[in-house]
C-alpha cells in the first residue's frame, strides 16, 4: 500500500506564451517528477519524497499542432497559407490528431503524477472530460461524451454534432502532460484549415458561438479550475 501520496497541486496562470515554451516548461516539470520517482525506488518508504503535481492554464498564438498518431494530411493548408494567417504547425509527442489553438481558448495542462490519484489512463480522460462538462453546463451548454471520440461534444449522435474542447495527454511513468484546449472566443474560422481531430464532417463550436456573446476568460478559468479541485479531489497550492 502507497502512503506516500500528494494531492495537492502548485497552479501556475502562464497567460499567453508559445506552444514551444510552453512544452520546455511541461517537460521540465515531468522530468523532475520521474527523477524524484526513480530515486523514490532505491530508499525505502519511509523516506521517500512526495511528488508535486501541476497545473498550467496558457493560451497560445496561432498553432496547429499534430499528434503523433495523427495524419498531417488532416491539415488542409500549405505554407504559404500558414504565413497568410499568422499561424505555425508543428508535430508534438501528444496523442490525438490534429487541433487548433490560438486567442480566446483555454488551455489547460495539468502535469500530475497520476500514482498520486489514480493510475488509470481511461479515468484521468473522462475525469478531464468531466471537468469541462461542469463548467460549461454553468453557461446553459449540455456537454457529452462521443464514444471513440475524446473531448467534450454537444448534441452526439446528430447531424450537427459539434466539439467545444479538444483533448490529447501524454503520460510518462504515470506523470501526465499537454491536457485539454477549451474554446471559449476562439476564432473559429481557424479550424476551416484542418481535420479537426481528423474526424470527417464534425463541426466545431465555442462558448461564445453557443452563447450568442462573448465570456469572460477569467471567469471561465475560475470555474475550470474549480471543478478540476472537485472532480479530482485535489488541493490548491
Amino acid at each position: 500500500m502507497n502512503l506516500h501520496k500528494n494531492k495537492i497541486v502548485e497552479y501556475r496562470d502562464l497567460h499567453e506564451i508559445s506552444f514551444n515554451e510552453a512544452w520546455d516548461i511541461q517537460n521540465k516539470l515531468l522530468e523532475s517528477i520521474i527523477n524524484i520517482k526513480i530515486k523514490n525506488k532505491k530508499i525505502i518508504d519511509e523516506k521517500k519524497d512526495l511528488t508535486p503535481n501541476y497545473f498550467l492554464f496558457v493560451s497560445h498564438p496561432h498553432i496547429y499542432t499534430l499528434g503523433k498518431s495523427g495524419n498531417s494530411n488532416n491539415l488542409l493548408i500549405n505554407e504559404n497559407k500558414l504565413l497568410e494567417i499568422n499561424a505555425k504547425f508543428i508535430k508534438t509527442n501528444r496523442g490525438g490528431d490534429i487541433t487548433y489553438h490560438g486567442p480566446g481558448q483555454i488551455i489547460g495542462y495539468p502535469i500530475l503524477d497520476l500514482e498520486n490519484f489514480f493510475t488509470d489512463i481511461h479515468k484521468y480522460m473522462r475525469n478531464l472530460e468531466e471537468v469541462i462538462i461542469k463548467t460549461i453546463s454553468d453557461y446553459g451548454i449540455k456537454g457529452e461524451r462521443s464514444l471513440g471520440e475524446t473531448g467534450v461534444w454537444i448534441d452526439t449522435g446528430k447531424p450537427y454534432a459539434r466539439k467545444i474542447c479538444a483533448m490529447g495527454v501524454k503520460a510518462s511513468r504515470w506523470v501526465t502532460m499537454h491536457g485539454f484546449a477549451l474554446n471559449v472566443n476562439t476564432d473559429l474560422n481557424y479550424f476551416n484549415n484542418i481535420i479537426p481531430c481528423g474526424i470527417k464532417n464534425k463541426a466545431v463550436t465555442s462558448i461564445e458561438k453557443e452563447l450568442g456573446y462573448s465570456i469572460d476568460m477569467n471567469e471561465v478559468k475560475n470555474k475550470v479550475k474549480n471543478y478540476f479541485a472537485d472532480v479530482f479531489e485535489l488541493e490548491w497550492k
